[in-house]
C-alpha cells in the first residue's frame, strides 16, 4: 500500500476526477485495451470462464502511485490499479492491464498467498513476465538490453526479481532463491494462452485457440 497512497483516501468526486488530466486520459486508454487488445481480450474471457467476471468500473482503478510502479494487483479488493501518472503512452497500458490481468487469474484459479508464501508471488511474477509481453525482443532492444540463447528467460527471470524486491521487503537474495525455486514449473504454465505470445499476432492465434478449445470443450 505505500506504493499505491490514493488506496488508503477517500475516493475522489465524480467531477474532480473526470476533470483531472491524467485520470481522463488513463480511462481512454483503459477502455481501449480493454476493447482491442487481444493479450487483455483472452484474459478477460478465461476470468469469466473461470467464474471472475472482470467489470471496468468495479475491478479496475486509475490512482496517482509512487513513480517506481505501473500498475498493481489488489488481492484485497480484486481490483487492478493502474498508475495514472506513470502510464502515459497505449503499448504501456496494454502491457500493465495484460500483466496485472495475469495475476487476476492466478488469484481467481488458485489459492495465492500474496503476502506470506514469497514463492506464490514469484510464480505469478513469472507467469507475467513470461506472457505479458513484457520481454519481447522490441521491448528489450527498447531497454538497450540484447543477446542470443536464453535471452526471454534471462529477461522473465530479471522481471520477476524486481517486480518482487518493488512490492516485498525481502533481500535480493531471497527473491532471487524463490524465483529459482518455481522457475522451471511457473515458465512452462502457459494458461490461459496455451503458448507465450511474443507479438500481437502471436496473442490473436492463442485468442483463437482459446475460443476453438472452449468449442471443442462444449461438444464433448
Amino acid at each position: 500500500y505505500r506504493l499505491f497512497p490514493d488506496r488508503k483516501k477517500k475516493p475522489q468526486s465524480f467531477l474532480v476526477r473526470s476533470l483531472f488530466t491524467f485520470h481522463n486520459k488513463c480511462q481512454l486508454m483503459l477502455r481501449l485495451t480493454l476493447e482491442t487488445n487481444p493479450y487483455a481480450r483472452l484474459l478477460l474471457e478465461a476470468l469469466k470462464q473461470s467464474g471472475c467476471t472482470v467489470f471496468n468500473d468495479r475491478h479496475f482503478s486509475c490512482e496517482n502511485c509512487d513513480g517506481c510502479v505501473s500498475g498493481g494487483f489488489d488481492a484485497a479488493t480484486s481490483q487492478i490499479v493502474l498508475c495514472q501518472n506513470n502510464i502515459r503512452q497505449q503499448s504501456h497500458m496494454n502491457r500493465v492491464v495484460t500483466h496485472e490481468l495475469i495475476h487476476a487469474f492466478d488469484h481467481c484459479r488458485a489459492h495465492v498467498d500474496w503476502f506470506k508464501n514469497v514463492k506464490h508471488l514469484a510464480c505469478s511474477e513469472i507467469r507475467a513476465a513470461n506472457l505479458s509481453g513484457d520481454c519481447t525482443l522490441m521491448n528489450e532492444i527498447a531497454r538497450f538490453k540484447f543477446g542470443l540463447k536464453g535471452h526471454h528467460q534471462t529477461c522473465v527471470r530479471d522481471r520477476a526479481i524486481r517486480s518482487i524486491l518493488a512490492v516485498r521487503k525481502v533481500s535480493k537474495e531471497a527473491a532471487e532463491k524463490a524465483v529459482d525455486e518455481v522457475f522451471d514449473a511457473c515458465f512452462n504454465d502457459l494458461e490461459p494462452f496455451g503458448r507465450i505470445p511474443h507479438s500481437k499476432a502471436d496473442a490473436k492465434r492463442a485468442y483463437r485457440d482459446f475460443q476453438n478449445r472452449d468449442r471443442y470443450n462444449a461438444n464433448l
